[in-house]
Parts: C-alpha cells; structure tokens; sequence
C-alpha cells in the first residue's frame, strides 16, 4: 500500500521544484537593443498598383536571452511612431496625423512578449502585446535566431542578432482610413541586434 505524502515531504518538494523553476531564469542574461543595428519594416499595399515600403527608425527595449532554454526569455520593445519613414515626406507627414499613426496623441507604440514556442533550432514564435494607437492586441511573430556571440570587431561585445516577421490588420488598432483602397493587412520585417549588458 502507498504511503500518501507528508505535509513534510510536500514542502519539500515543493521547495526543490520552486528551485528548479528558479534555475531555469537563472541563465537569462540582459541584453539592450542596438538602435543602430535595429529595423522595423512594413509593407502594404497601394491600390492595388503596388506595395509602399516604409520602416519605423527609433527603436528601443530589452531582451532576456536564455540561450539553454529560449521559453524563458522575455523581449520588451518601443518604438517612437513619428520616426516613420517612407521616403517621401510628404507622406509620411500625412503617415503622422490622425488617419494613420496619431502621433500627437500616441508618441509611441510598444511590444511586450508573454509567450515564446521553440519551432526550431534556432526558430521560434514569440506572442506578445502591440499597443498601436492605445489598443492593444497579441501578435504573433515568427523569430529566427541568426547569431549569438563576441562581435567579430570587439570580442568584448557580447551580440545576438534575430529575424522576426508578422502581419497585422490595422483595421483592428483603429486605423480604417482608405480601407480597402490602402491595404488592411501591414506585413512587418524587423531585423535586430542586442548587446549584453
């Protein structure tokens, strides 16, 4: 006949799984996003003609890497929306104002992860929370991991550089303007590179 546990013998096991859990956050290490290496790309269509082209330039945030188990790193990221930039600034003057981006009333726009999925070697999807003009909605980003390691130039560096790619439908923050005309669907491309603090 089993013996059913001990309160003595649940604490501790309880204790040891709680030191467990801890090991796992123990080998996430801080990393602060290179603004100069990091792009935020969209793309979405233009009347049917063509695709418009822009990126996103002033980007900051933080990376907890656990490169031993990637599922408990965490990625918080935010970008100022009056750094659109589409080549054209006539356009992207009008990318500013209230039809599209707002950035009077929302200077920026955020990501935070909540959930990260190993798909691959060096693949993943990461789930987190965009607020885009105050609403906040969960994305889902497909992430390669390019490279971790000293930088080739300053070995002192510590660098681990990602791909990330994801669509959302504008329509969903609020951004209706010219929909259908201007697509609804906004595919995004960021390339990043973080260094250890």
């Amino acid at each position: 006949m089993k013996k059913s546990l001990t309160a003595k013998t649940l604490a501790a096991f309880t204790f040891s799984a709680a030191l467990l859990a801890g090991s796992q956050v123990a080998f996430a290490e801080s990393y602060t996003i290179d603004a100069t290496h990091a792009h935020a790309a969209f793309r979405v269509n233009h009347l049917g003609f063509s695709h418009t082209l822009g990126q996103l330039k002033d980007i900051t945030g933080t990376l907890e890497f656990d490169a031993e188990n990637p599922t408990a790193s965490a990625v918080s990221v935010t970008i100022a929306t009056a750094s659109v930039d589409s080549a054209n600034e006539a356009r992207d003057e009008h990318l500013r104002k209230a039809d599209f981006l707002n950035v009077e009333a929302h200077p920026t726009m955020t990501f935070t992860s909540t959930n990260i999925e190993v798909t691959g070697e060096k693949t993943g999807k990461m789930t987190g929370d965009l607020t885009l003009l105050g609403v906040t909605k969960p994305v889902t980003l497909d992430v390669t991991l390019n490279q971790a390691g000293p930088h080739p130039f300053d070995p002192a560096k510590i660098v681990a550089g990602f791909s990330a790619t994801t669509s959302i439908n504008r329509s969903d923050y609020g951004m209706t303007y010219a929909v259908p005309a201007i697509g609804e669907t906004v595919e995004i491309m960021i390339e990043v590179e973080a260094l250890k603090n």
